[in-house]
């Protein structure tokens, strides 16, 4: 088990600097914010050799509008991101899901390239180390069961990014850096649906910047679940959008090791949308509040939401 004590530490000053040294030391972990990496390692549930930190690369902490995109580096802080006015006019939303997470303090530090990168996280999982050894370790732990289902194939860990499912609804796209080249691609492409490894991204690639068409949403609205709001991921998220494109585009989050997202005709039967967002995602009984709860309030958070996007068409 990886200790704060016994990790490396180095810190780069570009994204270039940041994945020769990745690529160098194979253990390594980049650290942001660090708000869920330190914790992750004091834990036990992150084992590193080494500690990147990329914290002092300027060009990830910018955020710009270019033409009609809003471009926002991976390294810019929840606090600077809902403080920003390019994001208060063009995507309030996102503002609303920043401000959601965590306490002020946390958000001065923690950046939105680590919320959509962030570790899934399960109640079996997310405890002490002699706490997992005591119940037993599960399939995200070098186990051989997931202690929730009592299945041996599938770990149904949850994904629990808040501004995700807002970027996802809104059409965004993340740019990713091998040291050379960049690649872009849709954000909901970042993920594998596998609750032990979450991401699809290899390891030693950088994501540099999110970008977001601001013409392509008309409105959208965020809800969240969660028993308390200044210390708990969340239970439930839900991101629905309206298109330029006459669409209802609805992402479901905290409940599936991957956002769940559904696209409908604006003038498809409400019901129906409602039905088929409660039981699409695999919820499982992994979270202070149970599958049947979670279930029953997207269909109330969807409601809620379509029912407040009506009034604009």
């Amino acid at each position: 088990m990886s200790t704060l004590t016994n990790s490396k530490y180095a810190k780069a000053y570009s994204v270039q600097e940041a994945i020769a040294l990745a690529q160098a030391n194979p253990g390594f972990s980049f650290l942001a914010g660090g708000t869920d990496v330190m914790v992750n390692i004091q834990q036990g549930t992150l084992d590193t050799s080494m500690l990147i930190d990329i914290s002092a690369i300027a060009e990830l902490k910018t955020i710009r509008l270019n033409n009609d995109e809003l471009v926002i580096g991976s390294m810019a802080t929840l606090y600077q991101v809902a403080s920003d006015s390019l994001v208060s006019a063009h995507l309030p939303t996102l503002r609303q899901a920043a401000l959601s997470i965590a306490t002020p303090t946390i958000r001065q530090s923690a950046t939105i390239g680590g919320n959509l990168l962030c570790e899934n996280r399960c109640s079996f999982y997310n405890q002490s180390e002699w706490w997992r050894e005591a119940v037993g370790y599960c399939l995200k732990c070098d186990g051989d069961i997931c202690i929730a289902t009592g299945g041996k194939k599938n770990c149904f860990s949850r994904f629990v990014s808040d501004t995700a499912p807002v970027l996802i609804a809104q059409q965004a796209t993340v740019t990713l850096s091998d040291g050379q080249s960049l690649q872009t691609i849709p954000i909901e492409s970042l993920y594998s649906g596998d609750g032990v490894i979450s991401l699809k991204k290899k390891k030693e690639h950088i994501l540099v910047d999110i970008r977001i068409p601001v013409k392509k949403t008309l409105h959208a609205v965020f809800r969240k679940l969660r028993p308390r709001k200044t210390l708990d991921f969340t239970s439930l998220t839900t991101a629905v959008a309206l298109t330029s494109e006459n669409e209802w585009r609805i992402v479901i989050g905290g409940v599936d090791p991957q956002p769940v997202l559904l696209i409908f005709n604006a003038t498809d039967d409400t019901e129906e949308i409602v039905n088929k967002c409660m039981k699409k995602p695999r919820i499982v009984d992994n979270d202070f509040y149970s599958r049947k709860h979670r279930k029953d309030i997207i269909g109330h958070f969807v409601l809620e939401s379509l029912t407040e996007l009506l009034t604009y068409k």
